[in-house]
């Protein structure tokens, strides 16, 4: 249990480093005060479009740490210490994601309270987009690892992490977007633990090909 918080600890203090998360949240507020420019003024649709336009908003901010997540410690040495140890490579993936959901997350879900004033959100749709955020943030956080892992050492990783996020993310997006209904919270709980469960399994078993 120590070893796990020292890992957990040790990752988030990486992701808080260098102003990582207030980088995120700038990014994903910068993103969204652009669209009541390029839609208007109008309450309506801006309340309208408003969880929308936050999950994408999200889901673009969630590219930003993805190449500091994994290659870093790749190109140290860090995971084949790490094995010599007899630590697991999956729970240690595992980890990460915890860790990542905790520098990603909360400066996130503190930014879109911000962005929901921006889009005239009523309490009840703040509610809503938050506990949206709740269930699928941690989707977000084990597609990037996943996504870190398998892009790790590779030229150009942060394009092609994109390329693979994007179209894994659009289940989230989807769900997360309609987080109003009880029915798509439902399934976006659902996808986002389908992708905790599937992603330190994924993660370590692309570190193993990079590294064997």
């Amino acid at each position: 249990m120590s070893a796990a918080l020292t890992l957990i600890a040790r990752d988030v203090r990486r992701g808080y480093a260098g102003g990582g998360a207030a980088l995120v949240s700038g990014f994903f507020l910068l993103a969204v005060v652009l669209f009541p420019f390029a839609i208007g003024p109008d309450r309506v649709t801006l309340m309208r479009i408003g969880p929308g336009a936050i999950w994408v908003a999200a889901l673009l901010a969630a590219l930003l740490p993805v190449e500091r997540l994994i290659a870093p410690d790749c190109e140290s040495g860090w995971f084949d210490q790490i094995r010599v140890h007899g630590l697991s490579l999956t729970l240690v993936m595992a980890l990460r994601i915890v860790a990542h959901w905790l520098a990603f997350a909360p400066p996130l879900m503190i930014a879109a309270l911000i962005a929901g004033g921006l889009f005239g959100l009523d309490a009840a749709a703040l509610v809503s987009v938050e506990l949206a955020l709740l269930l699928g943030t941690p989707g977000l956080a084990a597609l990037a690892v996943a996504t870190a892992a398998l892009t790790a050492g590779l030229r150009g990783a942060g394009g092609i992490a994109g390329l693979l996020l994007l179209p894994l993310a659009l289940p989230l997006l989807i769900f997360g977007a309609g987080g109003a209904d009880l029915g798509a919270l439902k399934l976006l709980a659902a996808v986002s633990l389908m992708l905790v469960a599937g992603a330190p399994w994924l993660a370590a078993a692309a570190i193993r090909s990079v590294r064997d």
